[in-house]
C-alpha cells in the first residue's frame, strides 16, 4: 500500500473526523486525535475513493453503450420487432 498526501479544507476534514469518530466501536471512547482516528480517516478515504472510481467507470460504460445504441438504434429496433413477432407466433 502506498502513502499519499492530500490537502482538504477544514470543513471537509471536520466532517471526515466526525465520520471517523462515529465509526469507532461501541463502548470505546471516541478520540479527537491520534493513530486510531487517522486509521479510520484513511479507511474512509480509501472506501470513498473506491466507490467514486466504480461510479465513474459505470458512467463511462453507460456513455459508451449509449453511443453504440444511438449508432445502431434502427438495427436494434428491427431486431426487437422481429423477435416480438416470432414470440407472438409461437
Amino acid at each position: 500500500m502506498k502513502t499519499i498526501a492530500v490537502s482538504i479544507d477544514e470543513t471537509t476534514l471536520a466532517g471526515l473526523d466526525r465520520l471517523a469518530r462515529s465509526a469507532d466501536k461501541p463502548g470505546r471512547p471516541a478520540r479527537s486525535s491520534g493513530r486510531r482516528e487517522a486509521g479510520n480517516r484513511s479507511r474512509i478515504v480509501r472506501q470513498a475513493l473506491r466507490e467514486f472510481l466504480q461510479r465513474r467507470e459505470t458512467l463511462r460504460r453507460d456513455e459508451r453503450e449509449k453511443k453504440v445504441y444511438a449508432k445502431h438504434r434502427r438495427l436494434i429496433a428491427r431486431q426487437a420487432e422481429a423477435l416480438v413477432g416470432e414470440q407472438a407466433n409461437t
